[in-house]
């Protein structure tokens, strides 16, 4: 077949910008179409351009597209040209290239992630740019990486961010441990993960907010120092109970041992969650996931002196408070225990319903008195300006501090000042 054409890649700023049918198709240089679903492979129908071929005949239907044997082959060649152009342009003016990849990422993504023969000629020209803005095919990624980057079970953790500006304190946690980070800000990068995850061997993505520092890459078992259960409530709780009611939001705050020089206080999200809920915005059937709240991780450093000192101070303001009211939750504890040990082995109708009644007053009683205590904590948490400062850190930090509360922070931090 003859084919002779033009086809060049628009510069896109958003999702707007793309659009298909902007490729005319001439016959001898009649023009035939502009749907050139069929001859042009589908990802790049986004390109603009000309393609003239005396093999198409003019009155173009879409069966005849579809079956017609030479514009398979144009179809093909097409996505050949367009990967050997590609190719040619890395190999023969790489700087150029790296110039214009944020122009051309979304093309090649799109054309990696729907055809396998694209991918495995774009894997060899396809770059991953790293936070500082340095460029990388990925086997030269994979070299740079490799040495330092694999978790206990042998995996090659890839570290990526979406926003510098954003995530800028976990990049720089990352980057201090002597770890890489590549940019994953363009439109089709989340989708680009999982076919990643799936062609390189034994790898996985991260992103750097998913875990304190120390765990995004676990390279062996470690034994955290933990504090005692009962400070470990006490600390949580009061946290806890400053924290605030948002829309689609749940917080669970939890105590990790990260050193006395990491940051007292961060928000993290699981890796797995947020790749579910951002797969949501561009996957049709995965709408379940996008409706699910963000389950964020409040994180207290028990290494900080920050949060040694408000530890020490809780104690000290709420024991006398607290320690009639564990006593009655010891006591209750040991009654439910002992009511539970009589019922053992019974069946349901067996146990009377006084026994019933009794074991769900107590645990009637013992919710009760565990909000009793939760309340001591959280009252002494309202008066910690401190406490609530740190708070209101990593909301900041997290863009999640805004409005009343924002400005409540600012005169908070006047008064401290």
């Amino acid at each position: 077949f003859n084919l002779t054409g033009i086809l060049y890649f628009p510069k896109v700023k958003s999702n707007i910008d793309l659009h298909k049918n902007k490729i005319q198709l001439y016959c001898n240089q009649v023009y035939v179409t502009d749907s050139v679903e069929g001859i042009v492979p589908d990802f790049l129908t986004l390109l603009h351009g000309v393609i003239d071929s005396p093999d198409i005949p003019l009155n173009v239907s879409r069966s005849y597209l579809q079956s017609d044997s030479n514009v398979k082959k144009i179809s093909s060649h097409i996505s050949k040209k367009v990967s050997d152009r590609l190719q040619s342009i890395f190999k023969n003016d790489r700087k150029q290239f790296e110039e214009k990849w944020n122009d051309l990422k979304i093309f090649i993504h799109y054309g990696m992630l729907t055809q396998d023969d694209f991918y495995d000629k774009a894997q060899k020209f396809a770059l991953f740019a790293d936070t500082n803005g340095k460029c990388y095919t990925f086997e030269e990624y994979n070299t740079l990486i490799k040495d330092n980057q694999k978790d206990k079970e042998g995996y090659l953790i890839y570290l990526y961010a979406t926003n510098k500006d954003e995530q800028y304190t976990y990049i720089d946690a990352a980057l201090n441990k002597g770890y890489s980070v590549v940019l994953m800000d363009g439109q089709l990068d989340m989708a680009l993960l999982s076919t990643l995850e799936q062609k390189f061997e034994k790898s996985r993505f991260t992103r750097v907010d998913s875990d304190v520092v120390d765990n995004l890459i676990v390279k062996e078992d470690k034994k955290d120092k933990t504090l005692e259960a009962d400070k470990e409530e006490a600390l949580n709780a009061a946290f806890k109970s400053q924290l605030p009611k948002m829309e689609k939001v749940e917080f669970s705050v939890i105590t990790q041992a990260m050193g006395e020089n990491t940051s007292p206080v961060m928000i993290t999200q699981s890796e797995y969650m947020r790749r579910m809920k951002d797969m949501a915005n561009i996957q049709a059937g995965m709408s379940f996931y996008g409706e699910m709240p963000d389950m964020m991780n409040f994180v207290l450093n028990s290494d900080h002196k920050l949060i040694k000192d408000i530890l020490a101070d809780e104690g000290q303001e709420c024991a006398a408070v607290v320690a009639p009211i564990q006593s009655e939750i010891n006591e209750t504890e040991k009654q439910r225990d002992k009511l539970r040990k009589k019922q053992e082995g019974k069946k349901d109708e067996d146990i009377s319903i006084a026994e019933k009644d009794e074991l769900k007053d107590l645990d009637k009683k013992q919710e009760e008195l565990k909000d009793k205590k939760e309340s001591v904590f959280a009252e002494y948490a309202e008066k910690n300006k401190v406490l609530r400062q740190l708070v209101d850190l990593a909301l900041l930090q997290n863009n999640m501090l805004k409005g009343e509360a924002l400005n409540r922070f600012v005169k908070r931090s006047i008064e401290l000042i």
